[in-house]
């Protein structure tokens, strides 16, 4: 039996390099074919300029990849008059302070940039994570809500990603979320490394929780977790049965993308030869 890709790769950029040339340059050598952004020069997306978000597709489309997703910043805040942020947490902020009172202008900013890119995923999340987190339930449901009913008038989806650090982190609380909000416009952007770092087994176990329809993206990262402290490392090779789990999408009729989120620092802290040789092992792991 001939052997083939099945699933389409892509990066968040700034996993290769902070410059958007250089990133794009070593993804299409490796054969991706979509682009994920989330900060250029340092800059996070929803900061860049018209002109810049303008040089963004050009660059991106000049080497072939398709952005499919403004990997925004939403909902990436304190909660106002939640219990306090569980410090177990690591919060990676990719240069967005941004809090509460920003969101409305932070949500009209990225439907305006994702307009721009031709992206149809805007990623948001859950608020940082409370220390009782069942609390927060009800205002991220509501939130989720506003932001669906919004993106389905304009031709978006939502992305909401587990997020270890944001309240909503694991398969379970996923299933609970996409189950209070049905608007066809929220969908899952599924990060099983997430999963794991927040306790809970990602595959098989939590990804049978998920209703299958409603992932919407996949992010790409590998770890070992000790005590909600994650040890990454090279994709298919640590904490995440990413083979199981690349097999299991597809059996399931997922047709989206498999989007690398290195982290991996990479061999002596080479940040971009860690995100080639996890982007060799992503279309390894997606050629079956």
């Amino acid at each position: 039996m001939s052997m083939e890709q099945r699933l389409r790769i892509a990066a968040i950029t700034d996993e290769f390099s902070p410059h958007l040339d250089t990133a794009t340059q070593a993804m299409a050598a490796i054969g991706m074919t979509g682009a994920e952004i989330r900060m250029v020069n340092g800059k996070n997306i929803i900061a860049l300029t018209d002109q810049e978000v303008d040089g963004v597709r050009q660059l991106c489309a000049s080497r072939g990849l398709e952005i499919m997703s403004v990997a925004s910043p939403l909902l990436k805040c304190v909660l106002p008059g939640a219990p306090p942020v569980d410090e177990r947490f690591q919060q990676d902020m990719f240069a967005a302070q941004y809090g509460f009172d920003d969101q409305p202008r932070l949500t009209e900013r990225a439907f305006a940039i994702a307009e721009r890119l031709g992206a149809r995923i805007i990623r948001v999340f859950s608020y940082w994570r409370s220390v009782e987190p069942e609390k927060c339930f009800q205002a991220i449901v509501d939130a989720l809500g506003a932001l669906a009913e919004k993106a389905a008038g304009r031709g978006f989806i939502i992305g909401l990603e587990n997020e270890h650090a944001c309240n909503i982190s694991t398969a379970s609380e996923s299933l609970r979320v996409l189950q209070a909000v049905t608007h066809p416009s929220l969908e899952l952007v599924w990060d099983p490394a997430n999963c794991l770092i927040s306790g809970e087994d990602p595959f098989p176990r939590g990804y049978q929780l998920l209703p299958k329809a409603r992932i919407g993206h996949v992010h790409v990262k590998d770890c070992y977790a000790v005590g909600h402290k994650p040890w990454w490392g090279p994709v298919g090779t640590v904490g995440v049965d990413w083979r199981g789990q690349i097999h299991a999408l597809v059996e399931d009729g997922y047709r989206g993308w498999l989007s690398l989120e290195t982290h991996w620092p990479g061999p002596n802290n080479d940040k971009h030869l860690g995100s080639v040789i996890c982007g060799w092992n992503l279309k390894s792991l997606a050629t079956f």
